[in-house]
């Protein structure tokens, strides 16, 4: 795995690197969410980038960085969903062996596709420590190359990407992104340095899971906790590189309930016709939260993903109403 941090050149690598294979996404707008915001947005649809989310990057990048020796063995890592697909297809794309660990109680769409993309899973506990203890017993296994959902450096540089295509399209204010173990995050922080220096980053989180925001305030990581949030794909605990990658590009943690994220999701579902996730949709929330940091800017958001798992719903919005 690759553990040094990774800087602008590494996103432009990156973004050379996966050209030939993901998508450039389109950038969405809504007068009237831009009426409801009281400013000016700009939606990154990373939902429609292949596999559904925007992890496809990183992955891409990490397998497609492998020398032929190393990729031969094959790739694993853990993942609630969106990075173990998006790891499963970059694989194929390459014609290589992925194997996930997945977390019993994971979303059944995202070990669905996961599934569909060839990857063999790996079931374990419902923790970082069971899901670590089995991405090792696979390396020792299969000799696999551990590509890590969003500390690995080459992760993170293909995540970069998606704010260096946001970017080209036009100045912003402010750039919205969300963090769970914040491979996008620290991504996003990375290339808007570079980019726009003047543009402030900011991380949406859910309450229910906000050690990014907590540690930010302290200085250090917190990695003690127990997260409950809807936002399944936000639970991760934040890497030590991304939180290093953070405070370093001195971006800002807003945090939002799940009754929020929940609505948004909804407008951007009837305004923009788009169907995203909760973790996708805190950053819309955030926004929304937050109107007086934002007024009258010009803001760009990264829609993470789009794997909603359909059965559930009716559930999730009628708790939004209630």
């Amino acid at each position: 795995m690759s553990s040094v941090l990774p800087d602008f050149d590494a996103v432009l690598a990156a973004a050379a690197r996966i050209a030939p294979h993901a998508h450039v996404t389109p950038v969405l707008r809504s007068h009237t969410l831009d009426a409801l915001a009281g400013c000016e947005l700009h939606f990154k649809a990373e939902q429609l980038q292949r596999a559904g989310a925007f992890k496809f990057r990183g992955a891409c990048n990490a397998v497609w960085s492998l020398s032929d020796e190393d990729a031969a063995r094959g790739v694993v890592t853990h993942s609630s969903g969106n990075h173990g697909a998006a790891l499963a297809l970059a694989a194929r794309t390459r014609g290589i062996a992925c194997h996930v660990v997945v977390p019993e109680g994971a979303v059944a769409a995202k070990l669905a596709a996961i599934e569909a993309y060839g990857a063999t899973l790996h079931h374990c506990a419902p923790t970082i420590a069971a899901r670590e203890a089995a991405c090792a017993h696979v390396q020792q296994e299969t000799g696999a190359e551990l590509v890590h959902p969003y500390t690995d450096a080459r992760v993170i540089a293909g995540q970069g990407t998606a704010a260096l295509e946001l970017l080209s399209v036009a100045p912003f204010d402010a750039l919205v992104v969300p963090v769970g173990g914040g491979g996008l995050a620290a991504g996003t922080a990375i290339t808007s340095s570079a980019v726009s220096p003047s543009t402030r980053v900011y991380l949406a989180e859910p309450s229910g899971a906000a050690e990014t925001a907590a540690s930010l305030q302290r200085g250090e990581r917190v990695t003690e906790f127990v997260p409950d949030t809807v936002c399944d794909g936000l639970r991760g605990t934040l890497g030590a590189p991304n939180f290093a990658l953070l405070r370093q590009h001195r971006t800002e943690a807003l945090v939002v309930d799940d009754g929020a994220t929940i609505a948004a999701m909804r407008l951007l579902w009837q305004r923009t016709k788009q169907l995203v996730e909760p973790s996708s949709a805190v950053a819309l929330a955030a926004v929304l939260g937050h109107r007086e940091r934002f007024a009258g800017l010009r803001v760009g958001i990264v829609l993470s993903g789009g794997n909603v798992d359909l059965d559930a719903l009716p559930e999730l919005f009628a708790r939004a109403r209630g």
